[in-house]
C-alpha cells in the first residue's frame, strides 16, 4: 500500500508503509515494547516508592565535608584538632553597643545573657567558647610585686563605677583589643567553636543552628544592642533559608520549560509526558539519596535542576521524532519503536557521557563534590529509564494531536513541494560550504586565543571578603564587614602549627628563635593584620617587667625566663604537654591572592628551617583550611578537565568509530569550556568547591546535542549523501530541538539572575552561558568543521535520497547500528 502524497515527507514513506513486524527490532526494544504495560506499572510503583522516600530527604551540610581530608594540611589539622582550640569550624558574634561604650551595665548584664544562651546550644565546643564573660579570657600584669593576671570580668563585679574601671583596666591589659574587644570598645566578640557531631552523636544541623542565632538576634537586639553573626555554620543557615526562593526559580525554569515546549509541539499531552518524564527522574533521585544515607547540602541544589534539563533535552528529541512518524501516517505504537530504534543509541551514549562527566568529580578529595556527583550519577541512572524508555512507552499509547503531527512536518513538506529549503534551515546549511565553514573556524580559533588569554587570568578560591556564595549587600556579608571594620584581627586566621619534643619543647630557645623569625616574615606581607605567638609574648613580658622599656623588647637567651613566662601563657599558644606552639595569623581577608603569599612564605620557612625537632606544620583556622581546600581545588580543575575530555571523546569514538567526528563533536564543547572560564574572569568568579563541578557539568551536557545531531549525519553520509543534504535532514529531525531546548533551558537558568543567593545567580548566567554556546557550537561550528572532515561513505545520490523507498526508521539509524533497526 503506498502512502499518500501528503503523508511523505523528504525522507522518505512513513514507518507503516508496509506491514510492522513487532518481533522486529532489537531484543530491548522487544523486550519493553511488547511488554509495555508491565513497564509502565513498574515505573509507577517505583516512583510511587521513591517519591515517599525523598519526603525523608534532609537538607543540611558539613564542615569536614567541604574540606580535602586527605590533603597533608588538613590531615595535619585533624590530627591535632583536639588541641587547637577551636581553631576549625566557629562562628563569631559581634555584640554592638550603638548607644556608647561596652563599659556599660546594661551592655555587660545583656553580653552575659547572650553569652549564657550561646554555650547552652548544641553543637558548641564549650571548653573552648571565649568572650568577655568566659574565665579563658584572662590578663596579665606587672605590678610592684611580680607578675599579676586573672579574669578579665573582675571578682565581685556589681556593675559599679569601680568595677566598670577595673574591666576597662584589665582588658587593657589583656591583649584581646582588636581580637575579642573592638577597637573603638563599642562592641565584643563572643567565639564560638563548634563540634561536627552533638552529645549523642549526630551530625551537627546547621539549619537548626541558624534558626537558633537569629532567634537570639531577634531576642536581644530590641534590648539595645545589634548582633553581627560570622562564620561557616551561618553561610550554610543563610543558603538553606534561601531554599524556598531557590525553589521558586526552579519552579519558573520548569514552567518555561513547559512552555517552549508547548510552544513548539502545540499538543498538551506530548508536552506534559515530556516534563512529567523528567521530574519523575528528579523524584527517584531525590528519593535514591535518602535510601542510600545521602543528604542533600546547598551546593548540589542545583543537581535537581540538571537533571530535569538533561531530561527535557532527551525528551523533547524522543517526542520529535514520534511527532514526525505519526505525521507521515504511522500508527503510534510503530512511530514510538521507530523513534525509539533511531535514538536510543544516540541518547544513551549521551547520557553516558553526562555520567561521566558527573562521575569524574568522583576524583576530587571533597567530600561534598563527592556526593554532589553520586547523587547527579544517580539522576542520569533514573533519566536512562525515565526519558529514554518510559516516556516512549507512553507516547505509544497517548500519541500526538493531529494537528501537531502535521506541523511538525510544515518545514520538510514546504521543501519537498518547491525543493528550496527554509529560511532558518537554509542560512544553518551555509556552514557546510567552504566560505562559510572557513570563516566560522577561523572565528571560533579568535575566541578559543581570546578565551584563554582572558582565562589565564581565572583565580582560584574567593576573590572577594566576605562570603560569595551570598551577594554583597546580604545581612551576612554586612555582619563580615562590621567585623572588619572594627577588629585589628579579622576572622579569617591562618594558624601554623610548631611541633616540638613534648615536655617542654615549646618553651625551647632555638624553637622561639625560629618561631619569632617566621612572625617576623608574615607580618611584612600585604593581607596580614597581625600575628600571635609564643614569642611575641615573651617579648611583651620581658619589656613589662622592666617597666616597658622597649630595650627589654627582645628574645632572650635565658631559658628559666622563658620557661617562666611559658608557665602564665595562655594555653591558645601551646597545648598541655608542650609539643605543639599554634602561630596565629590574622589576615585581612581570605582572597586567593592572600592566602597564596601566606602559604607560600610558611612553606619556604620551614624548607630552610624545619630541623628533626622542630616542624612547621600547615595549616589549621578558616584561613588555613581554605588556603588547602583552594590546592586541591587547583589540581583538580585539570585533572577534572583532563578526565571528562578523555571519557567524553571515547564514548564519542566508541559510538562513532571515527576519529574525524569524534573532533568534529569535541572541539565546539573545547570552545565552550574556553570561554565559559573567560566569563568566570569577567564575572569576578573563582574556582572554589561551589563553582568546580560547573565546567564538568556543561561538558557533559553540551555534547548531547553534538551527538543527536552528528549521529544523523554521519547516518546519511554513510548512505551517500553529502554533508548538506546529511546536515538539513539532521536539522528537520533533531537540529530543531537541539534549537528549542538549548534556548529553553538557558532562558529558565537565566532567571536564576535575580535570585538572593549570588551562588545560584552565578551559576545562573554560566548555565545559560553554556546552553546557548554549546548549542550554537552544534548548529554552526559541527557543520564547518564537517566540511573539512567528513566525507561521504559513496558518492552521493540525492535524487534516490528524495524520492527513494527506504524507511525514515532505517535512513536516521546512527553510524555503528548494533542490531536496533528493525
Amino acid at each position: 500500500m503506498s502512502t499518500p502524497p501528503s503523508k511523505q515527507g523528504a525522507s522518505g514513506p512513513a514507518p507503516d508503509s508496509a506491514p510492522f513486524d513487532p518481533r522486529s527490532g532489537s531484543f530491548l526494544e522487544r523486550l519493553l515494547f511488547n511488554h509495555r504495560l508491565v513497564v509502565v506499572l513498574l515505573c509507577a510503583l517505583v516512583t510511587c516508592l521513591l517519591g515517599y522516600q525523598a519526603s525523608k530527604l534532609r537538607l543540611n551540610a558539613s564542615f569536614e565535608k567541604a574540606i580535602p581530608t586527605g590533603h597533608p594540611y588538613i590531615a595535619n589539622y585533624l590530627k591535632y584538632q583536639k588541641e587547637l582550640s577551636g581553631l576549625g569550624n566557629a562562628v563569631r558574634i559581634a555584640v554592638e553597643n550603638p548607644a556608647g561604650s561596652i563599659y556599660d551595665p546594661r551592655y555587660l548584664a545583656t553580653l552575659a545573657k547572650i553569652n549564657d544562651e550561646v554555650f547552652l546550644l548544641p553543637g558548641v565546643d564549650r571548653p573552648f567558647m571565649k568572650s568577655l564573660w568566659t574565665p579563658n579570657t584572662r590578663w596579665v600584669g606587672v605590678t610592684e610585686d611580680g607578675l599579676e593576671g586573672g579574669p578579665v570580668i573582675p571578682d565581685g563585679y556589681d556593675g559599679s563605677p569601680d568595677s566598670l574601671g577595673k574591666l576597662a583596666t584589665n582588658v587593657a591589659r589583656s591583649g584581646e583589643i582588636g581580637q575579642t574587644v573592638a577597637r573603638d570598645a563599642r562592641s565584643s566578640v563572643i567565639y564560638v567553636p563548634l563540634l561536627s557531631v552533638d552529645a549523642q552523636g549526630r551530625p551537627l544541623d546547621y539549619e537548626a543552628l541558624s534558626a537558633a542565632l537569629e532567634k537570639i538576634r531577634a531576642d536581644y537586639e530590641p534590648q539595645g544592642v545589634r548582633l553581627h553573626i560570622t562564620g561557616f555554620a551561618k553561610i550554610v543557615g543563610d543558603l538553606i533559608d534561601g531554599l524556598q526562593q531557590v525553589l521558586l526559580f526552579f519552579a519558573a525554569a520548569i514552567a518555561i520549560a513547559a512552555a517552549m515546549v508547548f510552544w513548539y509541539t502545540r499538543c498538551v499531552r506530548s508536552t506534559m509526558l515530556v516534563v512529567l518524564s523528567s521530574l519523575v527522574a528528579v523524584v527517584w533521585q531525590l528519593g535514591l539519596l535518602p535510601t542510600l544515607g545521602f543528604a542533600l547540602d546547598p551546593y548540589s541544589l542545583l543537581v535537581p535542576f540538571l537533571i530535569f534539563a538533561i531530561g527535557m533535552s532527551h525528551g523533547a528529541q524522543k517526542m520529535n521524532g514520534i511527532m514526525q512518524d505519526i505525521g507521515r501516517g504511522a500508527h503510534k505504537l510503530v512511530a514510538a519503536r521507530c523513534t525509539f530504534r533511531r535514538l536510543f543509541l544516540a541518547g544513551l551514549t549521551a547520557l553516558l557521557a553526562d555520567a561521566v562527566g558527573f562521575a569524574v568529580l568522583l576524583m576530587i578529595d571533597i567530600q561534598a563534590i563527592k556526593e554532589l556527583a553520586i547523587a547527579a550519577s544517580i539522576g542520569v541512572a533514573a533519566l536512562i529509564f525515565t526519558n529514554l524508555i518510559l516516556l516512549p512507552i507512553l507516547l505509544s499509547y497517548t500519541g500526538v494531536s493531529a494537528k501537531a503531527a502535521a506541523r511538525s512536518l510544515r518545514t520538510e513538506d514546504a521543501t519537498s513541494a518547491d525543493g528550496c529549503k527554509e529560511g532558518l534551515w537554509r542560512f544553518l546549511d551555509l556552514f557546510t560550504r567552504k566560505p562559510w565553514a572557513g570563516a566560522a573556524v577561523a572565528c571560533a580559533c579568535l575566541l578559543a586565543a581570546g578565551g584563554m588569554a582572558i582565562g589565564h587570568h581565572l583565580k582560584i578560591g574567593d576573590l572577594d571578603p566576605g562570603a560569595p556564595e551570598l551577594r554583597p549587600d546580604s545581612r551576612y556579608n554586612r555582619d563580615v564587614a562590621f567585623i572588619s571594620q572594627h577588629y585589628g584581627a579579622s576572622s579569617d586566621v591562618f594558624a601554623v602549627m610548631v611541633k616540638t619534643p613534648d615536655n617542654g619543647g615549646c618553651s625551647n630557645y632555638e624553637v622561639l628563635k625560629r618561631v619569632d623569625a617566621l612572625d617576623w616574615q608574615l607580618r611584612q606581607l600585604d593581607g596580614v593584620e597581625s600575628v600571635n605567638t609564643l614569642a611575641l609574648l615573651n617579648r611583651r613580658m620581658l619589656s613589662g617587667l622592666n617597666e616597658a622599656n622597649p630595650k627589654w623588647y627582645e628574645l632572650v637567651k635565658n631559658q628559666d625566663m622563658l620557661n617562666s613566662v611559658t608557665a602564665g601563657a595562655p594555653r591558645g599558644l601551646y597545648n598541655e604537654s608542650c609539643g605543639l606552639l599554634t602561630m596565629y595569623v590574622y589576615l585581612q581577608d581570605h582572597r586567593a591572592d592572600t592566602l597564596n603569599r601566606v602559604v607560600a612564605t610558611v612553606d619556604a620557612f620551614a624548607a630552610a628551617n624545619d630541623t628533626a625537632d622542630i616542624q612547621f606544620l600547615q595549616a589549621a583556622g578558616s584561613a588555613g583550611i581554605e588556603a588547602a581546600t583552594n590546592i586541591v581545588v587547583k589540581r583538580a580543575w585539570y585533572e577534572m578537565l583532563f578526565l571528562v575530555y578523555g571519557a567524553v571523546t571515547l564514548l564519542c569514538f566508541i559510538t562513532f568509530r571515527s576519529w574525524r567526528a569524534v573532533v568534529v563533536a569535541v572541539l565546539p564543547l573545547m570552545l565552550t569550556s574556553i570561554l565559559a572560564e573567560a566569563l568566570m574572569v569577567g564575572l569576578g568568579i573563582g574556582v572554589k568547591v561551589a563553582t568546580l563541578p560547573v565546567i564538568a557539568l556543561g561538558v557533559g551536557i553540551g555534547v548531547d546535542y553534538a551527538l543527536y545531531i552528528l549521529s544523523v549525519v554521519q547516518g546519511r553520509m554513510k548512505e551517500g549523501a553529502s554533508l548538506s543534504e546529511a546536515y538539513y535532514r539532521a536539522l528537520l529531525f533533531t537540529g530543531k530541538v537541539v534549537m528549542l531546548t538549548g534556548v529553553t533551558l538557558a532562558v529558565g537558568v537565566a532567571t536564576w539572575v535575580f535570585s538572593p543567593i549570588k551562588f545560584q545567580a552565578d551559576m545562573g548566567i554560566l548555565l545559560a552561558f553554556m546552553f546557548l554556546l554549546n548549542m550554537i557550537g552544534a548548529l554552526v561550528l559541527l557543520p564547518a568543521l564537517g566540511h573539512f572532515l567528513l566525507r561521504p561513505a559513496v558518492p552521493a545520490a540525492p535524487a534516490a535520497l528524495r524520492g527513494g523507498s527506504h524507511q525514515p526508521s532505517a535512513s536516521l539509524a546512527p553510524v555503528g547500528d548494533d542490531g536496533l533497526k528493525g
